[in-house]
């Protein structure tokens, strides 16, 4: 039987992404994935917003995907376009690209790194001791590993084998959506109705169309056919404008789970496997991407011996409340699509309060994802939130806080005199850096904070601790989240 360190199952954003985490840290991972290749049957998500453009930035490769993408300012609320444009962080704007690119260009990444990708199978089921988790796959073969993540999407056989309550609501309303060719020239553009939305788009290569069209009824089972586009179609437009020659036709619905626990044992979950939502407001491949990023490195520290079993809970309590209010983001963006006279009236003020300063930072903040704050107690600003990508002057010269976490490694900064921290005990994987800056720190949302003399910053980005003077409870920080100090 072979053995990995952690299997992971599913090979999607969240699955690549978490891998190359593991990998980077020098775990020994591998992906079970049922695709022989990394084609996808549709589009599905479309672009990234600001903070997954960080993540990627924090790992040196954010040009491989702007170089294939295009800037634009895609986050939305009540038909308002939330400009970020004078956000504080060089990524000030999302990135148009679609998933099956997003997937190469990541998958790539992961091909440079050490991790074995079984093709063409599934997990099928999986049994767990005290020392690991024995893996079932659908071609008769068993993997061994320590820990067994599942990021296998919305229906994931891991969590539901897990035992794991998916919490939330059932389907209010289910969409079609496709993209096809038409004998007709659509009417292009966004209609609205009582129980959502139906758009029809022009697709790059101008053949094709995108479509988005509401089901009439809910909880429909099975593929969706070219028939049922067309029956759907005619229903909302009076016609079907002769669609024919679909590429894909996939469903989407408003059902909104979470699973109650992200952990059972040494079974965790991540992504879809741990969230499920409507598309609306593109969060999905986000939030698995930076769920993946939070996860990746703690598993690697109890797995490599700096760290207790323990660490692994503050999975959990990060990342699950993040993934509730994604939850209710969606919710309201589902119930603002729809189209009657009070929704309408309602959808009228809260654009017209969206486009005041301040509420449109605070919903920018919440939809990049650049205002995430991690609960790690009472102190500066800075502390449970992103570290920004400043120009820090070093005796090495200039260099970007990003630059430094390229290799997933938490960094000390010292921005106060040099050699100050030099005496501080401290666990050998942790970067002490002497650096300067003397900009001003502005944070997404909350605006300019006061500068620290000292930055203690996790392979996520987020920061541990901050000192602003006296270096108080660094010493129990860095055990606390890296392990002891090196000795000898």
């Amino acid at each position: 039987m072979v053995e990995h360190a952690v299997v992971i199952a599913g090979g999607g954003p969240t699955g690549l992404m978490l891998a190359g985490e593991l990998a980077l840290a020098g775990v020994d991972v591998a992906i079970v994935e049922r695709r022989t290749g990394r084609e996808l049957e549709s589009s599905r998500a479309r672009g990234l917003h600001s903070r997954t453009i960080e993540v990627l930035d924090q790992r040196g490769i954010a040009d491989r995907f702007l170089s294939e993408g295009q800037e634009v300012q895609i986050a939305t609320f009540a038909m308002t376009t939330l400009d970020m444009s004078d956000f504080p962080t060089r990524h000030n704007y999302g990135l148009a690209l679609l998933q099956n690119r997003f997937e190469e260009i990541l998958g790539g990444w992961v091909d440079e790194l050490p991790v074995r990708i079984y093709r063409g199978r599934e997990v099928t089921g999986f049994a767990q001791d005290e020392t690991g988790v024995h893996v079932r796959m659908s071609n008769g073969e068993s993997l061994r590993a320590a820990y067994l993540v599942g990021c296998d999407g919305g229906r994931s056989l891991i969590r539901k084998t897990a035992g794991i309550e998916f919490a939330g609501w059932d389907a209010s309303t289910s969409y079609l959506i496709a993209e096809a060719e038409t004998s007709e020239q659509p009417e292009f553009g966004v209609r609205r109705d009582e129980k959502g939305v139906h758009a029809i788009g022009p697709h790059e290569d101008g053949k094709r169309v995108g479509i988005v069209v509401r089901e009439r009824n809910v909880g429909q089972t099975g593929e969706p056919t070219l028939g049922d586009l067309s029956q759907e179609l005619t229903a909302a437009r009076g016609t079907d404008y002769g669609v024919h020659n679909p590429t894909w036709i996939s469903r989407f619905t408003d059902m909104t789970r979470q699973a109650v626990s992200y952990r059972q044992g040494r079974v965790l979950l991540a992504g879809d496997a741990a969230h499920v939502h409507t598309p609306m407001g593109g969060q999905g491949l986000n939030t698995g991407v930076q769920d993946a990023v939070n996860l990746g490195w703690k598993l690697a520290q109890v797995l490599n011996g700096t760290s207790p079993d323990s660490l692994l809970d503050t999975y959990q309590a990060e990342r699950h409340p993040v993934g509730a209010r994604v939850q209710r983001d969606t919710i309201t963006l589902t119930a603002l699509s729809r189209s009657e006279p009070r929704i309408d009236a309602l959808r009228e003020i809260v654009s017209e309060v969206v486009s005041m300063n301040e509420p449109r930072k605070r919903l920018a903040g919440m939809f990049t994802g650049l205002d995430i704050h991690y609960d790690l107690g009472e102190g500066h600003p800075l502390l449970g939130r992103r570290m920004p990508d400043l120009d820090l002057v070093t005796a090495d010269g200039t260099r970007r806080v990003f630059s430094l976490l390229h290799t997933a490694r938490p960094v000390l900064l010292n921005l106060a005199d040099p050699g100050g921290l030099d005496s501080s005990p401290r666990p050998k994987r942790v970067q002490l850096i002497d650096a300067g800056y003397d900009g001003r720190w502005e944070l997404p949302v909350l605006g300019t904070v006061t500068a620290p003399t000292a930055v203690l910053v996790r392979p996520d980005g987020h920061v541990a601790w901050v000192a602003d003077g006296i270096p108080e409870g660094l010493d129990d920080t860095l055990t606390r989240w890296f392990g002891p100090p090196a000795t000898g």
